[in-house]
């Protein structure tokens, strides 16, 4: 009798698109997927910021370029994208919070969050399957969402309903693009620490009351969700697609 053997995790000769790979989340994707043996394109707006990750990560001997982009640019995402061989891996962590009560929410404010954390995603996403089915290629694309696309939080009504949004495109373009092979997922962290936590994180109030949210007791690190990006990138994952993986330290089960 064989043995059944357990698919590869490692991503050898494949291309990655990591968005938001400046810091946070984004730049802890990034070094996981070239660990695993990606070639990882680096996307973010600040130039220096991935001038030196690009630097750092080849200094470690990981396969790193770097991309300036702003994706909230649509036309300019798909042009640059289209100038590229396709990817087969696309980590979209690029994110805005604008934290407020809803009836003090500017409509200013409002856009600007659904402008990056949705419109944004959308194109982004589209842009890259768009490259797959050109090249006949199966894919994986990961949308970094949120615990908060399946629970609610205060001052959080807009961020709330684009990581929803975020998570029902994920299940429609999963369908739609499930008979060229292409996976489309979400990861659904939890608070972690990073520069876009620190708003919430350094009110003692809202400190305390993550924690109690939160049934591991701690917040999150980058590190936690590395495993979870290689995992939906690689041939483990071959049978994953329009799913939500919480990294939450158990918020949502409660």
């Amino acid at each position: 009798m064989t043995l059944p053997r357990t698919p590869s995790f490692r991503l050898d000769g494949r291309r990655a698109l990591v968005a938001g790979a400046s810091s946070g989340i984004g730049r802890a994707a990034a070094v996981a997927l070239a660990e695993a043996g990606a070639a990882v394109t680096l996307a973010a707006r600040s130039a220096d910021r991935l001038a030196r990750l690009e630097a750092e990560m080849r200094s470690a001997g990981l396969a790193a370029e770097a991309l300036p982009l702003d994706i909230a640019d649509a036309a300019a995402t798909e042009a640059a994208l289209a100038a590229r061989p396709p990817f087969d891996i696309l980590v979209n962590s690029a994110g805005l919070a604008r934290h407020a009560p809803a009836v003090a929410t500017s409509e200013t404010d409002f856009d600007a969050v659904a402008s990056v954390n949705l419109r944004a995603a959308f194109f982004l996403t589209r842009a890259v399957a768009r490259g797959l089915i050109a090249a006949g290629r199966p894919g994986s694309l990961i949308n970094v969402s949120s615990q908060m696309g399946h629970v609610g939080g205060p001052d959080r009504a807009v961020y709330a309903a684009t990581k929803h949004a975020v998570e029902g495109m994920t299940k429609a373009m999963a369908i739609e693009w499930a008979p060229q092979g292409i996976r489309v997922n979400t990861i659904a962290p939890t608070f972690i620490r990073t520069p876009l936590a620190e708003q919430t994180l350094a009110d003692p109030e809202r400190r305390a009351w993550v924690l109690s949210k939160i049934k591991l007791g701690r917040l999150g690190e980058v590190e936690d969700i590395m495993g979870a990006i290689v995992f939906l990138a690689s041939d483990a994952a071959a049978m994953v697609t329009g799913t939500s993986l919480l990294i939450d330290g158990g918020w949502t089960a409660g």
